[in-house]
């Protein structure tokens, strides 16, 4: 297993991310922190300078490992569930960017918040059928490029907010290129059983955040990184660990603090 560091390529409203903007800097203090890749979070590849971008990375040879989508939620407001077929519609073109972005850096895609929450004017049924069919047609634009699915907890999402949520949408779906993300920060408030999860989802985690009980970094809170560290050890989980927490004290001693923790765990 490898260990990352979530990083925003613009200024947002979210706050569990340790680093915003600055992109050189930031990347720079990445590397020499010792991770061993970034995961950006991009809101439209539109407004990105792709070139200087990929210009850093080679500079500080850091692979980008996952593309996080929720800002088109979170700061526009699109979504896979929205009543609004036209919403609808801008969500998947928007994803759709983000996966030709992913295959030009060989990353994953997160369905994380991007995916919506279920309304009153529309029932389970249709809001799983539009949830469905967007991931279908995302999907099939490039299987190579893997998407996942995020489990994310009640109070953030009404949609998936459990492990067995998410693989029984994922049996429903059966396409080869999706998989989960599971987040502990997420996984300590909806499952009774951190490694059993874990152990259940098996192969099927494809990407993995990193957060503590408070969403502070590893080792602030009381959830047991050692149990989790030794189960996806046993079901041969050999992808990133991925921190998406929150900046307190300050960006730098959360992300120096989350990395010597766990490289502790993972000798």
């Amino acid at each position: 297993m490898k260990l990352s560091i979530v990083i925003s390529t613009q200024p947002a409203k979210f706050s569990a991310l340790a680093y915003k903007g600055k992109l050189a800097e930031n990347i720079a203090k990445i590397k020499a922190l010792g991770y061993d890749g970034v995961e950006l979070a991009v809101r439209d590849p539109k407004l990105l300078d792709i070139a200087e971008i990929e210009s850093l990375l080679a500079k500080f040879e850091l692979p980008v490992v996952a593309i996080g989508t929720g800002q088109a939620y979170g700061e526009e407001g699109l979504s896979f569930t929205s009543p609004d077929e036209a919403i609808r519609r801008k969500a998947i073109e928007r994803i759709r960017s983000q996966i030709r972005l992913a295959e030009r850096w060989n990353s994953l895609v997160i369905i994380g918040l991007i995916r919506g929450n279920r309304r009153p004017e529309a029932d389970e049924e249709l809001t799983t059928r539009w949830l469905s069919e967007a991931m279908q047609e995302c999907a099939a634009l490039n299987p190579a490029v893997r998407l996942v699915i995020e489990p994310c907890n009640r109070y953030e999402s009404n949609i998936i907010s459990t492990v067995d949520e998410g693989l029984d949408f994922l049996n429903t779906l059966a396409l080869p290129n999706v998989g989960l993300l599971l987040d502990t920060f997420h996984m300590n408030i909806e499952e009774p059983d951190i490694p059993e999860s874990i152990e259940k989802a098996g192969s099927r985690i494809f990407h993995f955040h990193i957060a503590d009980s408070n969403r502070w970094h590893p080792g602030a809170g009381h959830i047991d990184f050692n149990a989790v560290v030794d189960c996806l050890t046993i079901i041969g989980y050999d992808g990133y660990l991925s921190a998406e927490i929150l900046p307190p004290p300050d960006s730098d001693t959360a992300a120096k603090k989350t990395i010597e923790f766990m490289r502790g765990l993972m000798k």
